[in-house]
């Protein structure tokens, strides 16, 4: 016979409802209390019962993370960011990957799995706001991605027209003026992508200089390769930058590999800014300068989001802007690995590399 909650409020001497209200993390309990009912578990080893806990509220204990690709090591690194914020709320989470198809994304968010899951995280490419609109599904909807929604659910997304600024501004500082965009994307202008060339765009006529529109090159994905094939066509069409800014680190690292075989050196020739801090970016043979967007911070504040909506303490949507910072490495700096400046908005400090 396993321990029970009765069990436990005997050996602590307190009744059951308070030994309930200690495993339920509920607030209003002494810390002297706290640690009585405390011991008593420890000595009596009491394990919960998470399954017949969530099933009394009519919950399944599971909340679906769906994103676009799961070799991304973006999205990998932050399913692992919301797999552990889930956790603190004795939650399971189901990784779905929506391959970024659009029809994947709607089958998604209209409930395709409500059966089995509690609330949703979906990070979406091509969903439309239009593609919300009349759904019916009761499961709470969080939203993340830098995409901007005017839809009536919870949305979480860094502001990616500041971040981009911020990387543009740190190459315009280290002298760079013929600064390329590689990652341009067709479609919405609410797009990530078009956000990311929109603060390009802002910073350079900010500094007083107009945008080459040559230097933007377009990609048909995200990876290594797209950055690559994208580096070569602006090369061979005679448009050498001296700086880089990248969609994400994926596309940095392919247009750094292409630069290398070119014969130009990073970054004395070509500076270059990623977006993401996967962890490929630290450990390459010349570190990436990127954006790093607070994934611990995304996936906590996707995590509460739900655990609210669930619990029935939140009606209104939210719009919640994680922050994010500009980590200076070895592709923008000439002047050595031994310390880099780490920027977060207006302030800057000293960090080892990485």
């Amino acid at each position: 016979m396993g321990v029970s909650l009765k069990d436990v409020a005997q050996r602590a001497g307190v009744s059951v409802k308070t030994v309930s209200n200690v495993v339920n993390n509920y607030p209003h309990v002494t810390p002297h209390m706290r640690a009585k009912v405390q011991q008593a578990i420890d000595e009596l080893g009491y394990r919960p019962n998470l399954t017949a806990r969530h099933l009394r509220k009519g919950r399944t204990g599971i909340i679906a993370l769906a994103v676009p690709e799961l070799g991304n090591p973006y999205f990998a690194e932050l399913a692992g960011a919301v797999i552990d914020a889930a956790a603190r709320y004795d939650y399971t989470v189901l990784v779905d990957h929506t391959a970024g198809l659009r029809e994947q994304e709607v089958l998604v968010s209209q409930g395709f799995r409500s059966h089995v899951i509690d609330g949703l995280i979906l990070s979406p490419i091509h969903l439309e706001a239009e593609d919300l609109t009349g759904r019916d599904e009761t499961a709470p909807l969080v939203l993340l991605g830098e995409r901007e929604y005017e839809a009536p659910y919870d949305h979480i997304a860094i502001d990616n027209v500041a971040a981009a600024r911020e990387a543009v501004r740190h190459l315009l500082s280290i002298g760079r003026r013929r600064i390329a965009f590689i990652g341009s994307r067709t479609g919405r202008e609410r797009q990530p992508a078009h956000l990311r060339l929109r603060g390009w765009r802002e910073e350079l006529v900010a500094a007083g200089l107009e945008p080459d529109e040559n230097l933007v090159a377009a990609t048909d994905g995200y990876g290594r390769v797209d950055g690559a094939t994208a580096m070569a066509a602006l090369l061979d069409r005679g448009e050498r930058p001296d700086a880089v800014f990248a969609y994400n680190d994926l596309i940095a690292i392919g247009a750094m590999r292409t630069l290398t075989e070119r014969g130009l050196i990073v970054p004395d020739d070509v500076a270059v800014v990623g977006f993401d801090d996967i962890e490929e970016s630290r450990f390459g043979a010349v570190t990436l300068t990127t954006i790093s967007p607070d994934k611990q911070a995304i996936a906590r504040l996707a995590v509460e989001s739900l655990v609210e909506r669930l619990a029935g303490h939140r009606a209104e949507p939210l719009r919640a802007r994680p922050g994010y910072r500009l980590l200076v490495r070895e592709s923008t700096s000439t002047g050595g690995p031994a310390a880099k400046a780490v920027r977060t908005g207006h302030r800057q400090d000293l960090a080892a590399p990485g």
